[in-house]
């Protein structure tokens, strides 16, 4: 009797951790659910609306000294990086106001957000397009001449610190020029707005949607910017 009063204890308690396991893998399962449901719905100026101070804050403490002339790209070779043409996942050509030059984290940064735009155009069975980067660093002879033509334009940008860029959510570069399927701007801004909407939540950029410049303006970051 006592042989099978302890064996049935014992099943009891292989019971009970059992279920718990259970129920614990079954809440692992569930916070996996909930974090992969977390999707971006659409509304850009709530989701992208990083105030000013929070990417100029950033921007100090992860970027450079700004340069005067485009020639100091040279004295800072050490500390930035020219972003690679040969990548084709983003274009940047007409860059009248701005230089192709950013800190190494914002190069990372860029090219992550090129290519995960350019992977999930690929899961979703669309056409692949290119990025169109309207605006990275700016020197002060860069923003002198932008103030000639953009009133709007300001002396101290986060853009000086090379930590950040513009990227178009109107204009994309499609890498097929024959394929006679086309996707809207609309669409491929929402493709894009979901890859910015993961990485915010990363914490590794801040970001604004800029409805005049037809703009995301993103600010690299580190986890302790806050």
């Amino acid at each position: 009797m006592q042989y099978i009063k302890w064996l049935v204890l014992g099943g009891l308690v292989i019971f009970f951790i059992g279920c718990d396991q259970g129920k614990a893998e079954t809440k692992e399962k569930k916070i996996f659910v909930r974090e992969k449901k977390a999707r971006f719905i659409g509304n850009y100026n709530r989701e992208f609306n990083d105030l000013p101070e929070l990417h100029m804050v950033s921007a100090i403490k992860n970027g450079i000294k700004p340069m005067a002339t485009r020639d100091d790209t040279l004295r800072l070779k050490d500390e930035l990086v020219r972003l690679p043409d040969e990548l084709e996942l983003y274009s940047t050509y007409d860059l009248s106001h701005s230089v192709p030059y950013l800190v190494p984290s914002a190069a990372k940064l860029v090219v992550d957000i090129a290519q995960n735009f350019r992977d999930s155009l690929y899961s979703k069975g669309l056409p692949l397009y290119r990025l169109y980067l309207t605006s990275i660093t700016r020197t002060d002879d860069d923003i002198t001449s932008l103030a000639k033509r953009n009133i709007n334009a300001i002396d101290n940008s986060a853009h000086r610190y090379a930590t950040t860029v513009d990227i178009s959510w109107k204009r994309f570069s499609q890498v097929d020029a024959d394929t006679l399927r086309q996707i809207p701007p609309e669409r491929l801004k929402l493709v894009l707005a979901q890859v910015l909407f993961d990485l915010k939540n990363q914490q590794r950029c801040y970001v604004k949607h800029e409805r005049k410049q037809a703009c995301f303006h993103i600010t690299v970051r580190t986890k302790d910017d806050d």
